[in-house]
């Protein structure tokens, strides 16, 4: 059987992406903070295994435990295909460089960078000693190749987060196995991340106008429209590894 971890999976893209899974009887684990009903009661309704694990993926310790916790259930069913979406993100602290606060900065490269590559590790270790495949889907944002003002701590940390992506196909490559990692960009969508944006200050995010007019005239993209063309993607079996996808692609 194929098992999806979803990190981020109780809002917006990653509950899109793990209602879609479950109609596909994949099995699915959730990761994040609070655990999202609908998710559970349709895997329940579809007789599809789910299981949720609550954790705080800005604290690393956390991340090792649990996460280790989730590949000893997971391994021990001898599944067919794991795919691992590291879709949680985080876009504060939205500020510009002289005025950042300490913490967020550090919750920031924790959640978009540290997580998903401590993670990915993991799973690409059990994978060797269980020739189980492992897909990887580390989502990015076409903030990882522009700058934008204000948000130089979210560039930066997507941008890293392609790179380790590309990095890791080659290395997989090198080896030989059939893993694959890949970065996908999900656009401008309507979720909890762009009301965050809204909610900022024009000192320090010059395009905030811009930005609500997005809200405003219907411009953002809807999260299970995009998990849909992700999805399509990833289960029609012809991903290039260390590619960085993006949603407009899929969408043509």
């Amino acid at each position: 059987m194929k098992y999806a971890i979803i990190t981020g999976a109780s809002k917006g893209l990653g509950e899109a992406v793990a209602k879609r899974l479950i109609r596909e009887q994949i099995a699915v684990v959730s990761v994040s903070r609070t655990e999202n009903k609908e998710i559970k009661s349709l895997a329940l309704e579809q007789g599809i295994d789910y299981k949720h694990f609550s954790c705080n993926l800005s604290l690393e310790k956390e991340v090792q435990e649990v996460f280790m916790e989730i590949a000893h259930c997971i391994f021990q069913k001898n599944p067919q295909e794991i795919l691992l979406f590291n879709n949680a993100g985080m876009i504060e602290p939205i500020q510009k460089v002289g005025h950042l606060d300490q913490t967020p900065v550090i919750g920031n490269i924790q959640v978009n960078l540290i997580a998903p590559i401590l993670i990915t590790n993991l799973f690409f270790s059990k994978a060797q000693l269980t020739n189980t495949k492992v897909t990887v889907v580390n989502v990015t944002s076409g903030a990882a190749v522009r700058s934008i003002e204000g948000w130089s701590v979210y560039c930066s940390s997507k941008a890293g987060l392609n790179m380790f992506t590309q990095t890791a196909a080659i290395e997989q490559a090198e080896m030989n196995n059939n893993n694959t990692i890949i970065a996908f960009s999900p656009g401008v969508m309507d979720t909890n991340m762009q009301e965050t944006i809204r909610s900022s200050n024009k000192e320090a995010f010059k395009d905030l106008d811009q930005f609500k007019e997005y809200k405003e005239k219907n411009m953002l993209l809807q999260a299970d429209v995009v998990a849909n063309a992700l999805v399509d993607l990833v289960l029609g079996g012809n991903v290039e590894s260390g590619r960085v996808y993006n949603i407009k692609e899929l969408l043509k």
